[in-house]
């Protein structure tokens, strides 16, 4: 049974039917979320609702508004949120000022890191660097406290705990290491989850989920592919991963281009090793149920046999990426730079290309990485470069 809801106008432009699962996995970005959720808002209007949400960092905290939501006012959510963090640079510069907006956006960076962001994060007064050593405090330069009141505010955690959407959150455990999922299938979620996916240090300090103290995920993990893909791996899924960092890019022409573009590889998703391992997986796949298949009947009873049979098998999976490709002009400082003229520029570049990729049916350009398994970049990047105005 498909697990979209399509409004009675859509005109069904995915072949969305046959898949069990059709999950939005979101990465970690800052201020570049606001692509993500002009993504959402094009997949709501052709009537696109998913059943599953992974998200890392600012991931998780449009997760958490979509999914503690119903689905008519997700959108509206997060409009809101959005709006609340671009409020203290609503400023929004005419086309004639156009040349000078890589002032105005570095005006707007600045005045995030000395002011913070409204509903978002706050500077710590004193600095961390005159707090008791150990104390939360003297752990970040800034308090998320203001983000646990605006999740508390526009966030329904009783509706994702009914869990009509299963939501899952990535986040680090700082003392173990390890990469962890904050599951709504597999515990009750509140504020302190999507707090933790996204306390990127050093800005923002820990959080304590049940005794335990943890950083934004996307220190070990910035996109939450990989959990999705094992943890239903007998489903069928289309998955609709939206990137804000994209790992193709042009040369850097200087230092600030430079940083930019080591961010963007930092950050971005893994593409060439995804695409290794689904064919890596899939050949061993096939490789068992061929070994499967040549023992005799009897021992198809077996439960090691029939553990092994599970594992051969897998559901298919149509991947499907946005990425966003839009220069706001923010050079290197572009996931801190929540001016109202960017946010709102990225919101209609994903809700363009979401747009776009359904008035050009571009799923149709799919190139199959392992049997049932199709990949699609439906916002593949312009070899043209953009011109940089820096």
């Amino acid at each position: 049974m498909a697990s979209v809801r399509k409004a009675e106008s859509s005109s069904a432009p995915l072949p969305i039917s046959k898949f069990d699962n059709t999950v939005l996995v979101l990465q970690g970005g800052g201020a570049l979320g606001a692509y993500q959720a002009g993504v959402f808002a094009g997949l709501s209007e052709a009537g696109i609702v998913p059943n599953w949400i992974a998200g890392v960092s600012i991931g998780a905290i449009n997760a958490a508004l979509i999914a503690g939501n119903p689905p008519e006012r997700g959108v509206e959510r997060l409009r809101e949120f959005w709006e609340r963090t671009s409020a203290w640079s609503a400023f929004m510069p005419p086309a004639a000022f156009d040349p000078l907006r890589p002032v105005f956006n570095l005006y707007s960076a600045a005045s995030a890191v000395a002011f913070g962001v409204p509903g978002f994060f706050a500077p710590r007064m004193p600095a961390p660097y005159m707090a008791a050593e150990g104390s939360i405090a003297a752990l970040s330069f800034y308090d998320t406290e203001p983000l646990r009141a605006t999740l508390n505010e526009l966030v329904d955690f009783e509706m994702i705990n009914r869990k009509s959407v299963r939501v899952s959150l990535g986040a680090v455990n700082i003392c173990s290491g390890e990469s962890v999922y904050f599951d709504n299938t597999k515990m009750v979620l509140g504020p302190e989850h999507v707090m933790a996916s996204g306390a990127l240090p050093p800005g923002f300090p820990p959080v304590n989920v049940g005794g335990e103290w943890y950083w934004d995920g996307g220190i070990s993990s910035n996109t939450p592919l990989w959990y999705v893909v094992d943890e239903a791996y007998r489903e069928s899924a289309l998955v609709l991963q939206v990137d804000v960092f994209s790992g193709a890019g042009g040369l850097p022409q200087n230092l600030r281009q430079v940083q930019e573009r080591m961010k963007d590889l930092q950050y971005a998703s893994k593409t060439r090793f995804n695409a290794s391992r689904f064919r890596e997986m899939e050949e061993l796949r096939a490789s068992l149920r061929r070994v499967l298949d040549k023992l005799p009947k009897d021992a198809h009873a077996d439960p090691d046999v029939e553990r092994l049979a599970a594992v051969s098998t897998r559901g298919e999976v149509a991947l499907m990426r946005f990425t966003n490709h839009h220069n706001t002009r923010s050079s290197d400082f572009k996931d801190f730079e929540f001016s109202r003229a960017t946010v709102m520029e990225l919101w209609e570049g994903g809700l363009g290309d979401v747009r776009r990729a359904i008035a050009t049916q571009a799923w149709h350009k799919s190139v199959e990485l392992a049997q049932g398994i199709h990949v699609c970049d439906v916002t593949p990047m312009n070899p043209v470069p953009e011109e940089r105005a820096r």
